[in-house]
């Protein structure tokens, strides 16, 4: 197997001596990832699915932060599956670790549903108008609902957990009326949500959800989390997530 093809390139991960492939040119993952493999939690022995898991980082993450006994990615391009299958290889992840090329609407049949113990998902986070100028690129499918929307997301996590599992997401705030409202109507149950700001003095611009599959009803809103103390510089909190 080709580590490399042209274009990519080989990031570490700061954890376990972990590195996965990437190439700039058609999307790299964002802090946006790594802060919803710190927030997801996985117990001993839980199988966990990552739906649009793109060059798969939050498995590889999440194979070094959680004693989960299996994580399988699902991804709709081929590009992105085949890079995150071979990261998968050369970190000798592959007992831990599969990839499936497959579409988020089709999880449930895909995967298997009532498999999972956890399921967590960085979806697009846009809605797609109509108005992108090229909506198949790589880039174009990872921001907006081109391919999938939130409902679908949140339809398919359902579906593939087990009574009691766990669902971990992270949106943009300005869509959390409707993240709840969708994820009640498909018996995930919010219990936990976390703001992520830049800066102290600056309004959120992520927000990290977990919900629970047919848990009762009791949200817990936990303090904040600040991603820089001034700029170039990452608060305490972050350097722990990312592992430096």
């Amino acid at each position: 197997m080709t580590l490399l093809r042209e274009g990519e390139r080989l990031d570490d991960l700061n954890r376990n001596g972990l590195q996965i492939i990437q190439n700039p040119s058609k999307f790299c993952f964002g802090m946006d990832a790594v802060l919803l493999s710190g927030f997801a939690r996985a117990g001993k022995g839980d199988l966990v699915a990552d739906l649009g898991t793109g060059t798969g980082i939050i498995p590889i993450l999440m194979s070094a932060k959680t004693e989960a006994a299996h994580l399988t990615g699902l991804e709709i391009q081929a590009e992105s599956a085949d890079m995150a299958r071979r990261s998968v290889a050369y970190n000798h992840l592959e007992e831990k670790i599969s990839i499936e090329e497959g579409d988020i609407k089709e999880a449930s049949r895909l995967l298997g549903a009532a498999s999972f113990d956890v399921v967590t998902s960085n979806p697009p986070y846009m809605e797609y108008t109509g108005g992108l100028k090229n909506p198949e690129l790589p880039k174009a499918i990872a921001r907006h609902e081109v391919l999938c929307s939130l409902e679908d997301v949140v339809r398919e996590a359902s579906r593939l957990l087990k009574t009691g599992g766990h669902f971990f997401m992270v949106h943009r705030p300005f869509r959390l009326v409707e993240i709840f409202e969708v994820m009640t109507r498909y018996h995930l149950e919010p219990k936990r949500m976390k703001m992520v700001h830049p800066f102290a003095d600056r309004e959120a611009n992520m927000v990290l959800v977990e919900g629970v599959r047919g848990g009762r009803p009791m949200l817990k809103v936990e303090k904040p989390l600040i991603v820089y103390e001034k700029p170039g510089v990452y608060m305490p909190e972050i350097y722990d997530i990312y592992g430096y």
